[in-house]
């Protein structure tokens, strides 16, 4: 397996900032134009979850990183919640809430498998390397 040294290596960061930018362009929709809080509030948690990640990844213990990338999961279900309420305002179409409701259960999913990745792992991180 490659060595992970920074969290821009990690594939659920890189699909999760993928899936802000998504949001980001969604709420570029001239329909948002008047929603200030709620668009504010949905680039928000979707940035929150690549935040999450990269801040969890920087405490160098899996302790910690596994608590982060929970804050992270929790963050993408916000996310999708907010796309229901965009759906529901008429927002966002059918076709763009399916969309991306798929891409937040996807990178929820695949942030659940790292969690249990990391729980079985040996490795507990860079802190307690000489612990």
């Amino acid at each position: 397996m490659t060595s992970i040294s920074k969290f821009e290596d990690l594939a659920i960061w890189q699909n999760a900032r993928e899936f802000c930018k998504n949001v980001f362009d969604l709420t570029q929709n001239p329909d948002f134009a008047t929603a200030y809080r709620f668009k504010d509030q949905i680039r928000a948690s979707s940035g929150s979850i690549m935040d999450n990640i990269a801040e969890g990844f920087e405490r160098d213990g899996n302790k910690e990183f596994i608590q982060f990338l929970f804050i992270a999961k929790a963050s993408c279900g916000e996310t999708r919640s907010q796309l229901y309420r965009a759906l529901d305002s008429r927002y966002i179409s059918q076709e763009e809430f399916s969309n991306m409701y798929e891409k937040a259960v996807s990178l929820s999913r695949s942030i659940y498998n790292f969690i249990n990745y990391l729980k079985k792992s040996d490795m507990k991180g860079n802190k307690h390397k000489d612990a």
